[in-house]
């Protein structure tokens, strides 16, 4: 069975009584000295591990409630059905898209383009042609001449 520090720092104290130290000598004097000290050492170290443990479980509560907090406010942003946390939709990225309409996306089938007569940004599907394209806010052909 291995003691723990308060229990070395009592077993110490023991022996210094059992050696039967005369503490009117000076040797004695530093001696008793040093292993009240001890003692009072091992006894803030215990208190500090107490109070360690205790921080660790509050740490651990902390942790778990801002893991629901986590899962409450991002799992409610994607919009599509899937459970899978393997999915490519567009919940997963990282950008500010909205509409998972970037140029540069490549997990969907959404393109992007700016309207050369009002500068309205358009999303539109990938399979249409750009001069194809009536402006949603000013009404006008993307083909049409400025």
């Amino acid at each position: 069975m291995e003691m723990d520090i308060l229990e070395k720092c009592a077993y110490i104290k023991g022996l210094a009584e059992g050696l039967g130290i005369d503490s009117s000598k000076p040797e004695g004097k530093v001696l008793n000295a040093i292993i009240d000290l001890l003692s009072d050492i091992t006894e803030t170290i215990a208190d500090m591990d107490d109070e360690v443990a205790t921080l660790g479980d509050y740490i651990e509560e902390i942790d778990h409630d801002l893991g629901e907090v986590e899962e409450y406010l991002y799992d409610d942003e994607c919009d599509c059905d899937c459970d899978d946390d393997d999915c490519d939709c567009c919940c997963d990225d990282d950008d500010d898209c909205d509409c998972c309409c970037d140029d540069e996306c490549d997990d969907c089938d959404y393109m992007e383009a700016m309207c050369p007569h009002c500068g309205e940004n358009i999303c539109f599907d990938s399979e249409i042609e750009p001069e194809d394209l009536i402006c949603p806010a000013c009404g006008k052909g993307f083909s049409e001449d400025k």
